[in-house]
């Protein structure tokens, strides 16, 4: 098994660890009051309603505002933008807005932005890439300078959670003018902080937003700045680290975090997040089709190979570490509706061979692995598939590139994760891969008019009972392979007092320097 587990070369490591303890860096963080970090994905466009990676989730919640707030740790919403918001009926939700609130360009926020912002993304000929974070809502209407309505075009029971985590509210005249691509490039928001330098893809400066409205549940920020930075290679961020060039990073693996835990003034916090990985695979022959070759994945005992291919445990305990566990449903544990009772596939590759032989394929067949973050879990799976049957070769795309050409029907198997925005409910997740969207490989309407029933009722018990449904046929005809939570190691300045989240949502606004 652990010939399989592809251990990151840590050599250099240890080499800077014995460097860093023998010449303490020089921290410029606290003594400047400016925050340096570095997250590894480049943004295509920091307008949230165009970018779905991580990435875009944190810059949203330090630059704009959402209408509600979860707090992180009571799960309660909260009124943000939102003076008040209540329910009227099933279908329509009022919401008085707070007064007073500006924009980083000086412009009182009012219902005025809200009506033109949710109506905007709401209507499909713009574009904004995650649909059905937006398509639950019919329109919005105007009551008053401070005061809108919502219009749902059937119940939502997930609406305030959609509210607190996916949709912000932008300046009217301002987007009107630019419009997304302008406003990628200068975006303007009623958040903690703004952004005052912009390198696409490269860098952003934040500074702490002095007019911030002091009743925010997000609480007023006390760092000054933040000056982020895309880094894709870990090892560069370690070192900058451990030299006092950063003062966090995240995501960071195994060894290394285990290497940098005693690095004399960094601190070293794991904590598990609400990111799956998973396998997703053809399973509604649209390669066919787009590619001309054949597509062993629309068989059902390939699907359930693949499951059986894998030693999901392995990987998680010796790769990931830390609070990582395997997942057997096509959600997060927490996530309302989730279930562990489903079809569950134990790591056993003669079962998986004996499984590819009955599909029609004795000796295997050849195909294409695609990634875009975690090279050394998917070289791991490679490994696995392997040792069954599946000659699979890696291909690591950047992920809009990967996603654009899966979209396309290019894709038989792909390695993917979704944090699901961090929205604590499985219509974040099934809603969006299993709804006959671009991104659904499977196309079972039965999945699809289960999750839609799900979507639609306030009945809790009800929507538990459908969505149940939904993920153990998901489980029984193997459209996915999941395999585990991922851990975030947030690695940072001793002098950082920050908290991580499950959500992984890193919240620099609530950070201080001790």
């Amino acid at each position: 098994m652990q010939r399989r587990i592809c251990r990151l070369t840590v050599v250099g490591l240890v080499a800077l660890v014995a460097i860093a303890f023998l010449f303490s860096p020089a921290w410029a963080g606290k003594k400047d009051d400016t925050l340096y970090i570095s997250l590894e994905k480049e943004m295509e466009n920091v307008d949230r309603y165009f970018n779905t990676a991580r990435e875009g989730i944190v810059f949203a919640r330090h630059v704009y505002d959402n209408l509600l707030w979860r707090d992180p740790e009571t799960y309660e919403y909260k009124g943000l933008l939102a003076k008040t918001f209540e329910w009227e009926g099933n279908t329509a939700l009022v919401i008085n807005l707070r007064q007073g609130v500006k924009f980083h360009n000086g412009q009182e926020m009012t219902a005025d932005d809200v009506v033109y912002t949710l109506n905007w993304v709401i209507d499909p000929a713009n574009g904004v890439l995650a649909r059905n974070y937006v398509d639950w809502m019919k329109n919005v209407e105007k009551l008053g300078p401070y005061k809108v309505r919502i219009n749902l075009h059937k119940p939502f029971p997930a609406a305030f959670e959609f509210l607190s985590g996916a949709n912000p509210i932008y300046p009217k005249d301002y987007y009107a003018e630019v419009g997304p691509k302008g406003f990628g490039l200068k975006p303007i928001g009623t958040g903690p902080y703004k952004c005052v330098e912009l390198e696409p893809g490269k860098r952003y400066v934040l500074v702490k937003n002095e007019d911030y409205f002091k009743d925010s549940p997000k609480g007023t920020p006390s760092i000054g700045k933040i000056v982020w930075r895309t880094i894709p290679e870990v090892n560069t961020k370690v070192a900058e680290l451990m030299t006092g060039g950063l003062d966090w990073i995240w995501l960071v693996p195994k060894d290394q975090a285990k290497n940098l835990a005693g690095v004399p003034n960094v601190k070293v916090v794991a904590a598990e997040t609400m990111r799956i990985g998973f396998l997703k695979m053809d399973a509604a022959n649209r390669s066919e089709e787009a590619l001309g070759v054949d597509n062993p994945f629309k068989h059902l005992k390939v699907r359930q190979a693949v499951n059986h291919a894998i030693d999901r445990e392995a990987i998680s305990k010796n790769l990931v570490g830390g609070q990582s566990r395997v997942v057997n449903s096509a959600c997060f544990p927490t996530q309302f509706g989730c279930t562990a009772d489903v079809v569950k596939y134990e790591y056993n590759p003669e079962k998986a061979k004996k499984l590819l032989a009955e599909a029609g394929y004795p000796d295997g067949f050849e195909t294409t692995l695609y990634g875009y973050r975690n090279r050394p879990y998917a070289e791991a799976m490679v490994g696995y598939l392997r040792d069954a049957g599946i000659k699979a070769k890696l291909l690591m795309m950047k992920y809009s590139a990967l996603r654009e050409k899966s979209r396309a029907g290019k894709v038989q198997l792909n390695f993917q994760t979704w944090g699901s925005y961090s929205i604590n409910d499985v219509s974040a997740i099934d809603s969006y891969f299993f709804k006959f969207q671009p991104d659904d490989d499977a196309r079972d309407p039965q999945v699809r008019d289960w999750l839609d029933e799900g979507d639609s009722t306030i009945d809790v018990e009800a929507r538990k009972s459908v969505y149940k449904k939904a993920l153990q046929r998901i489980a029984e005809q193997a459209y996915w392979a999941p395999m585990f939570t991922w851990v975030s190691n947030n690695c940072m300045n001793n002098d950082l007092d920050f908290t991580p989240y499950p959500d992984a949502v890193p919240r620099f606004y609530r950070a201080r320097w001790k």
